[in-house]
């Protein structure tokens, strides 16, 4: 049985994810997805262009994950550099993008919230980031995805509180809602325009799944187990792609994330 991490593992379902031949959407603050598109580059679609937020480039090319310095990177390796207005109204409709959103809500449609916790917008609970570009792609886009590092009914709710990425609903005019979704729990889809559960993680059973999840949740009739990683997918992460690893700072809170940010900020001297 080949040993790895979780965050490996989303890395590689990510990757596996990846047709060749696509435009692959990178965004702000997204390591263990911009990992999982590297790996599906150099193992399974060579073929594939990243557009990347960070730098705001398009790129063929791409180099080991980093944090204090990563800009500098995107930005040497672009073909071309646009601005967001740009890239939202120009390229974004024309090559219709695979990117992958991290919700801080998501409800049983896949309407998800990256807007504030609470019902009052100008005294929330929470503000959380933002919305970036998602209120102008999940409208129209049918290569949404999403990820959920930590899976728990604090994310996974019967209603979001706020709408900032469009689900599957009667409104829509174009696209679709969400294809997939990937949390360190198991893999869902929509098939039904329902979130679903189509597989889980190993040691993780379907029971398991339900209780952590804030709505009734469909379970795909052949529902199974996530294939492991290979060795040389491990290797890849590990030494090639993300030697520094970054990707883990999405699996971590509180002090521990900080403690590993500052030691990658140390390894890349950007202290």
């Amino acid at each position: 049985m080949v040993d790895c991490t979780i965050d490996e593992l989303l890395c590689v379902c990510i990757s596996r994810q990846v047709v060749d031949g696509e435009v692959l959407a990178q965004g702000i603050n997204t390591p263990l997805v911009m990992a999982g598109f590297i790996l599906a580059q150099m193992t399974r679609a060579p073929h594939v262009i990243f557009a990347s937020a960070i730098g705001q480039s398009i790129a063929h090319e791409w180099a080991p994950l980093g944090v204090g310095r990563i800009e500098d990177i995107w930005l040497g390796k672009g073909l071309i550099n646009v601005g967001f207005v740009a890239a939202a109204v120009d390229l974004l409709p024309k090559y219709n993008p695979k990117e992958f959103f991290r919700p801080a809500q998501i409800d049983a449609l896949g309407n998800t919230n990256n807007i504030a916790f609470g019902q009052d917008y100008e005294h929330p609970r929470m503000r959380l980031p933002g919305t970036g570009g998602i209120p102008d792609v999940t409208p129209y886009s049918d290569h949404t995805y999403l990820y959920v590092p930590r899976h728990s009914k604090v994310t996974f709710v019967e209603k979001v509180d706020f709408v900032s990425g469009m689900g599957y609903s009667q409104q829509r005019k174009r696209g679709s809602g969400p294809k997939y979704l990937l949390s360190d729990l198991g893999q869902f889809d929509w098939a039904h325009g329902r979130m679903r559960l189509i597989a889980t993680h190993p040691g993780v059973t379907v029971e398991q799944v339900k209780k952590k999840t804030g709505f009734v949740l469909e379970v795909a009739d052949d529902v199974h187990e996530t294939p492991l990683p290979t060795e040389e997918e491990v290797r890849l992460l590990r030494e090639v792609i993300d030697p520094l690893g970054v990707r883990k700072l999405e699996m971590l809170g509180g002090s521990a994330r900080k403690d590993l940010l500052r030691e990658i900020l140390e390894k890349e001297n950007a202290l």
